[in-house]
């Protein structure tokens, strides 16, 4: 699971391990391709001759595709944190026991962008507070602690470089999270030590990956293909010991 600031490059790290398997003839299904084209979130039937996923969170679809377009999109309607929150595990619950638990179930690997850990930095800090354990104990998030990735890796990267970088996109999120202080004080939350034992308690690997100029886009997917490398051959010894 790939996590971290707006704009601070989680698609590209996503696309870079999407393209090393396809390189490697896996076959991958892409969540964010098919739902350009469905409204829908497919079975794992759909999904049995595939070996790697790529999701991500919310999803574009259904309740997710209402959080993207309405929910937390700039207008006049302002969500409540406690509504956002709800939507937000709701549409996670679905994701969880659609796809990723039984794909995981079925032994295939899962990589995925954003999770219930955004729920847990971004959520709080909302105009109208809620609290983290609010946010914990909501069935679609519970359920997402309970199946937490085997790696968790963070991207890092100032506030300043994201801002830089959410203003030259072509294609605006038009997101009310997109906001130099609220990028500021969720930065902080990333980097906390609390939120890291949230999932090491799990038995999640949390990585820090840097992000942050004067690295570039290649700079970061060789990187990312380097450390995905390593650390599997890690998680391989440990598993077999």
């Amino acid at each position: 699971m790939f996590d971290g600031l707006d704009g601070s490059g989680k698609g590209t790290l996503v696309n870079a391990l999407k393209e090393y398997y396809e390189d490697k003839n896996k076959k991958v299904f892409d969540l964010r391709e098919y739902w350009k084209e469905n409204n829908d979130i497919p079975d794992i039937t759909q999904l049995q001759e595939f070996d790697i996923i790529i999701s991500s969170e919310p999803t574009h679809s259904m309740i997710g595709k209402v959080i993207r377009e309405e929910i937390i999109s700039k207008n006049a309607r302002k969500y409540s944190g406690l509504s956002t929150a709800h939507a937000f595990a709701l549409d996670r619950e679905i994701l969880y026991k659609k796809v990723i638990i039984p794909a995981l179930r079925a032994g295939k690997t899962i990589i995925q962008e954003r999770g219930v850990i955004t729920s847990l930095v971004y959520q709080p800090v909302q105009l109208e507070r809620i609290t983290l354990r609010d946010i914990i104990y909501l069935p679609g998030n519970m359920l997402a602690l309970k199946n937490t990735p085997d790696f968790l890796i963070i991207t890092t990267v100032s506030p300043a470089t994201v801002m830089k970088r959410l203003e030259a996109r072509e294609k605006k999120d038009n997101a009310i999270f997109e906001e130099r202080m609220f990028q500021r004080k969720i930065d902080e939350r990333y980097r906390s030590e609390w939120l890291r034992k949230i999932f090491e308690k799990q038995g999640t690997k949390v990585i820090y990956f840097d992000t942050d100029e004067p690295k570039t886009v290649e700079d970061s997917s060789r990187e990312i293909i380097e450390l995905w490398e390593q650390e599997n051959k890690e998680h391989t010894v440990v598993r077999h010991m």
